[in-house]
């Protein structure tokens, strides 16, 4: 019998188990690495397929194009494998595998983005007002509220435009509301097609917007810390594509960004978003909302989501460090290879660079795991990856030698493969939510990035920082 230790949240002080760590625990440890080398394989030859592709432009007019990259082919080439019925060698085992190990790959992206922001930081601390203050920018998720009324939701829409639904705001919800209310409902149902839907959609917005809209990189690139690593990244991807001298520096933006917004963003759910929701609920749905009620979940259980039924326990072992490290090792060679292919970087210093980027992944999830806080993981992860680069001090240098060799785009096409394989298993799910739960989901990205980006931008216009 398994038992699961409970700690403190260190933002709630309730005891509860995390469920980042739940999910990567229970799938990894389940099964050895090694014993699933189909998954591997697949991952590998989708990066190697998708680097060989590149990245390609379709112009729309002269000024606005979109950016196919090599992470969107690898993540609709992951999720077809697992639906193609006649192939059996991607099935519900490799995608419960590929979900927690997709988890632990979180950790190689926030790292990447960290020692970035280190490098980065004097520039950071210039445009720090910027930074701050396009936070509020996250309230433009309530720019669906109204819509989502008009479509007939009820008091759904208060979790679906509270936040941008990331797993932070997923359990600020289901703590006051309860499981089965129809607040959790709605925030469900974004987190669901935001999973599926986000990061993809993200991207695609984000080579349109600054294609279109006259705002500086830097400003886009703060935007896109919308507090989720995969989107963050791939908000991100497109603009180093357009503005390659400046790709350290909206690296850097980027990655303090998106600390700011775990750090803070659930503060901003608590104490404005939320109680901002309610408000307009109370004020317009008497004048927008339909009779009907739209109910989102009525085959669809809530706290078998919530709660995974692999229990683990909380304790570090020898065994689970080995696993955690075989993850990584393979992660790192497919990452590796595909640097090769897409950029011609030398294979050898990519792997030495993956390979510190994945030590700072072992310790500063370890570190979520001994200290008795639940503090999560990519905190330490973030002020680990920072600290080590800032010019000066002495393993900056090396590091930044061999982790500038790296580029973001291969490190989300190998993440992205995973998570296509992973949502295989909840594409029927996804398929109940309907049309109209994923129009209001694409809103609530396209407002906080949106007016992320101006309050960032007009911020770096009053300051003189451009």
């Amino acid at each position: 019998m398994f038992v699961i230790k409970l700690r403190r949240d260190f933002i709630t002080g309730n005891q509860a188990p995390h469920p980042y760590r739940e999910k990567t625990d229970r799938a990894i440890k389940k099964r050895p690495p090694w014993k699933e080398y189909t998954l591997h394989i697949v991952v590998f030859v989708l990066v190697v397929i998708s680097m060989f592709i590149g990245v390609k432009e379709i112009k729309i007019t002269d000024t606005i194009s979109i950016l196919l990259l090599p992470l969107i082919y690898a993540l609709v080439m992951g999720l077809a494998l697992f639906l193609a019925k006649p192939i059996k060698f991607v099935g519900p085992e490799q995608s419960k595998v590929a979900e927690g190990a997709m988890v632990l790959f979180i950790g190689v992206l926030i790292t990447k983005l960290a020692i970035s922001s280190g490098q980065a930081i004097s520039s950071i601390f210039q445009v720090g007002p910027a930074l701050i203050l396009q936070q509020i920018g996250n309230l433009g998720t309530l720019l669906a509220l109204p819509i989502a009324l008009f479509f007939g939701f009820r008091r759904e829409v208060i979790g679906m435009t509270s936040s941008i639904c990331r797993e932070p705001n997923l359990g600020v919800i289901i703590d006051k509301y309860g499981f089965k209310s129809p607040e959790t409902r709605g925030v469900l149902a974004v987190f669901v097609i935001g999973s599926i839907l986000g990061t993809p959609f993200i991207s695609f917005l984000s080579s349109i917007s600054a294609s279109m809209i006259p705002m500086h990189p830097y400003a886009y690139a703060m935007a896109s810390g919308v507090g989720s690593a995969s989107m963050n990244a791939a908000a991100l991807a497109p603009l180093m594509h357009m503005f390659p001298s400046m790709a350290t520096q909206l690296e850097a933006f980027a990655g303090c960004s998106n600390l700011l917004s775990f750090c803070f963003g659930i503060y901003m759910c608590i104490f404005v978003s939320l109680p901002l929701a309610e408000r307009m609920y109370t004020a317009l749905a008497p004048h927008i909302g339909r009779d009907h009620e739209i109910s989102l979940d009525d085959d669809y259980d809530i706290e078998e989501v919530i709660h995974d039924q692999y229990a683990t326990t909380e304790d570090m072992t020898v065994g689970k460090l080995e696993r955690w490290a075989t993850f990584l090792i393979l992660f790192s060679i497919t990452v590796a290879v595909g640097n090769f292919i897409g950029y011609h970087t030398s294979v050898t210093d990519a792997l030495i660079g993956m390979l510190m980027i994945s030590l700072i992944t072992i310790v500063g999830m370890s570190l979520e795991r001994i200290i008795p806080w639940n503090i999560p993981g990519i905190i330490y992860i973030s002020l680990i990856g920072i600290f080590v680069a800032i010019p000066g001090v002495p393993t900056a240098d090396f590091l930044v030698r061999f982790v500038s060799q790296i580029d973001l785009t291969t490190i989300c096409t190998a993440f992205l493969a995973y998570v296509g394989i992973a949502i295989g298993n909840d594409w029927d799910e996804f398929q109940k939510i309907g049309w109209k739960g994923i129009i209001i989901t694409l809103i609530v990205i396209s407002g906080t990035y949106l007016c992320s980006a101006g309050i960032a931008h007009l911020t770096l216009v009053s300051t003189g920082m451009i």
